[in-house]
């Protein structure tokens, strides 16, 4: 059976069908990518898997259990995690403590709850600061653990963000444009990462428009094109694809 299962899934904004009747499977521990044009509802869909947003209609299942609606923290504590476009670093904090963020909020999502129940925080802080510090290692930042995120720069602050994600301990990871923005260099990082989170166990669901790194990366591919499923398969089934070839591959050359 397949970790995820998706069916007919759909979401209307007013009369806007952002998603159309997708329906997909991603199996565990491999890296399954999202591809399409700009529009084609990529981040929608993530937003869909993640719990941002409830479908309009369509089925969600994790190990056969049903989970769309469910909300985020929910899905997290079922073994899901997510980055964002949008990086979500506490640029007031270390780096070391953004990472403890995540694994706080596996640990607790109450903060006071957690007082109560560990009369000692200290210890609890001790351990999670080594934990953050072998994940910091894990994605190649180790110099950077006591350094303020606002003096990082954007190529080390998004696999900060990936460092924060793992620190949630999940069986499943979606990573939204992990290399956007960033130089040929900080992409080769990247890349080299995402593989290595792959090699861990965890199953990689990716979005992005790097379609050199989504080949060399990916095991499986799904395009979509305004909303819809367009074709799905391996990085050569899909690069030999007409219909992908005249949606979006020939239009990015």
């Amino acid at each position: 059976m397949a970790l995820l299962e998706v069916k007919d899934l759909s979401i209307h904004f007013g009369g806007v069908k952002a998603v159309q009747n997708v329906s997909f499977n991603i199996d565990a521990g491999i890296v399954y990518a999202v591809i399409g044009p700009n529009g084609a509802g990529k981040t929608t869909l993530f937003n869909l898997l993640t719990g941002v947003y409830k479908p309009t209609t369509g089925e969600i299942r994790l190990d056969g259990e049903p989970i769309h609606g469910k909300s985020p923290n929910e899905l997290a504590e079922r073994g899901v995690a997510r980055t964002f476009q949008n990086l979500q670093i506490c640029m007031n904090m270390s780096a070391i403590e953004n990472v403890m963020v995540g694994a706080h909020l596996r640990l607790d999502r109450n903060l006071f709850k957690a007082a109560l129940r560990w009369p000692s925080l200290r210890t609890r802080d001790r351990d999670l600061r080594e934990e953050a510090a072998e994940l910091m290692r894990f994605v190649g930042l180790e110099g950077y653990t006591n350094a303020r995120a606002d003096a990082m720069s954007y190529g080390v602050l998004k696999r900060l963000e990936i460092a924060r994600a793992l620190a949630m301990k999940p069986r499943m990871i979606f990573l939204d444009e992990p290399a956007a923005g960033l130089n040929p260099k900080e992409t080769i990082e990247v890349d080299q990462l995402v593989r290595k989170v792959a090699d861990s166990g965890i199953t990689v669901v990716l979005v992005e428009h790097d379609m050199k790194m989504v080949m060399n990366l990916s095991d499986r591919i799904l395009v979509l094109d305004y909303g819809k499923k367009l074709a799905e398969g391996t990085g050569e089934e899909v690069r030999k694809n007409p219909d992908v070839i005249a949606a979006y591959l020939g239009a990015h050359g």
